[in-house]
């Protein structure tokens, strides 16, 4: 009789685990760092729903957009995976996402900041769940702003550019190193309220003299060798060493690179000073977002959407921001006083500017068709502009045509 129910027992068992279906998981570079905590939000998901079972692989930043196409293209696509602002609309163009609004829990949408919704919706719809980003702050070191004769930080961009001219003449460190790779200036014309589009989507309209004069105000600053020319070739890795090494007065960041000043270089850390963002015209910060999505090849759609949002939830975006010491997109988690009461220390300091600043963050991603063929345009002709001297107004007039003719398609 013992034996009878044990087999039963063993039987029904191996049925259970049979009807389990299996969803699979994609994230991006977050292995081996955080593989503790994303096993362990995998476990609570199929606790919480035994019916299910995940299988996690976590795919190199680089490759993610190469290997989603081809596990599309041959039937094996993920369930969820994880993607930026930027891929995410490139997919959406492609019809290659599926949109969340008719598939989610009930309420689930509603618990995501709605600057965060804003990079993932299009034609009214969501086609990602915001995660994890690190809105901007202002590193300072303090023994640079001494000797520079600054009392304190900028509060405007204004102020950001005069007072990096000003550490760089008093004290011979450049005053800051922005990031003028690859799209960044697209993101500091909206920074300073300039369209990138027409209302209607329709064109390209950042050749105006306001733009042109965005850019001639860094040209200048690198001309007369208050950037350096890793500022377009580098971008935050050259900020980031130069900080660390105690060689530059102002680094914006957030809490993931103030980490690494802490252990490469401890004396510039105990320097250093947090302030907010320093907002132009525009009144907001370009804030790259990542986000999960759920493939329209998914042959799971309804129970994917459960994974996403559940490893998105108040609960893991708290754990997953105080382990990789990014910032929630979630209105619950961003409330919580782990950032809203800051601490001492530089990394402390940030968790708490990061707070301050939510309200302006936002990933500025333009949505565009032909996106990579039209961003490596405008990424070219700023290149032109800044080392073969190419007329500003001229390159973007340029650099518009083309991006017109794709857009009027």
């Amino acid at each position: 009789m013992k034996r009878t129910l044990l087999l039963a027992a063993a039987l029904s068992l191996g049925a259970a685990q049979a009807q389990k279906t299996e969803l699979e998981y994609w994230t991006l570079s977050l292995k081996p760092f955080f593989t503790d905590l994303i096993e362990g939000q995998i476990k609570a998901f199929e606790k919480a729903n035994p019916q299910y079972s995940v299988r996690w692989t976590d795919v190199p930043f680089d490759a993610v957009q190469q290997k989603l196409l081809s596990a599309i293209a041959s039937g094996r696509a993920p369930d969820v995976v994880n993607l930026n602002a930027e891929m995410v609309t490139g997919f959406y163009a492609q019809g290659a996402l599926e949109p969340l609004n008719a598939i989610a829990p009930k309420g689930a949408l509603n618990t995501y900041l709605p600057r965060a919704k804003t990079a993932f919706t299009f034609d009214k719809q969501l086609y990602a769940v915001p995660w994890y980003w690190a809105p901007k702050v202002v590193a300072y070191n303090s023994e640079i702003f001494k000797k520079a004769g600054l009392s304190r930080p900028p509060r405007t961009t204004n102020e950001l550019l005069a007072a990096a001219k000003t550490i760089k003449d008093k004290t011979g460190n450049y005053g800051f190193v922005p990031d003028l790779r690859n799209l960044e200036f697209l993101y500091l014309f909206r920074e300073e309220g300039l369209p990138v589009l027409s209302k209607d989507g329709k064109r390209a309209v950042f050749n105006s003299p306001e733009h042109v004069k965005v850019i001639q105000t860094y040209l200048d600053l690198y001309k007369k060798g208050y950037i350096p020319e890793e500022a377009i070739s580098k971008g935050y890795v050259a900020a980031t060493e130069l900080y660390g090494s105690g060689k530059l007065g102002m680094l914006i960041t957030g809490p993931q690179f103030l980490i690494r000043v802490e252990n490469d270089n401890k004396a510039a850390y105990d320097l250093t000073r947090v302030t907010s963002y320093p907002l132009g015209a525009g009144k907001v910060a370009h804030t790259p977002l990542m986000a999960l999505a759920v493939p329209k090849a998914s042959k799971n759609k309804e129970a994917a959407a459960k994974l996403a949002t559940f490893m998105t939830d108040d609960t893991r975006q708290l754990e997953f921001a105080k382990a990789t010491s990014t910032f929630p997109s979630t209105s619950g988690a961003a409330k919580d006083r782990y950032f809203t009461e800051g601490g001492k220390g530089a990394i402390n300091e940030s968790r708490l500017m990061m707070s301050r600043n939510i309200g302006s963050a936002e990933d500025l991603n333009v949505t565009v068709p032909e996106a990579s063929r039209l961003h490596k345009a405008f990424k070219d002709g700023i290149e032109s502009i800044f080392f073969n001297n190419r007329d500003i107004k001229a390159t973007l007039d340029d650099v518009v045509r083309t991006w017109n003719a794709a857009l009027a398609q």
